[in-house]
């Protein structure tokens, strides 16, 4: 009922930026599933991180300084302007979604980001 494609990874030098893309597919009644949505981020040996989250009006929760939220809620797609990338930032990047705050029932697949310096 609920689909996550994240798409936008790839290589960068450090000080660049990248545009990640969500598409949700929710199939759930007023697309309940996907309200609240969100990024977050596991590096190798780390644990998983929230990096933004945004709720079902397209209000900001949580965002990391160098780092944007939105949502375009016709398209039902996610995205994230990550700027000023430092090689810390490297890690799979996932998009996550909620049909309410603080817990994340549906996830992506991951896109991979790597900044280089």
């Amino acid at each position: 009922q609920v689909q996550l494609v994240e798409s936008g990874g790839g290589s960068v030098q450090a000080g660049g930026s990248l545009r990640l893309s969500c598409a949700a597919s929710d199939s759930t009644y007023n697309r309940r599933s996907t309200r609240y949505m969100g990024w977050f981020r596991q590096a190798p040996g780390k644990e998983r991180e929230a990096v933004a989250t945004i709720d079902s009006v397209g209000r900001t929760i949580y965002q990391e300084g160098r780092f944007t939220i939105s949502k375009d809620n016709v398209k039902n797609t996610l995205y994230l302007e990550m700027s000023s990338l430092r090689p810390e930032d490297t890690a799979i990047y996932s998009c996550a979604a909620s049909p309410s705050p603080g817990l994340w029932p549906y996830w992506g697949q991951g896109t991979q980001v790597t900044v280089s310096s």
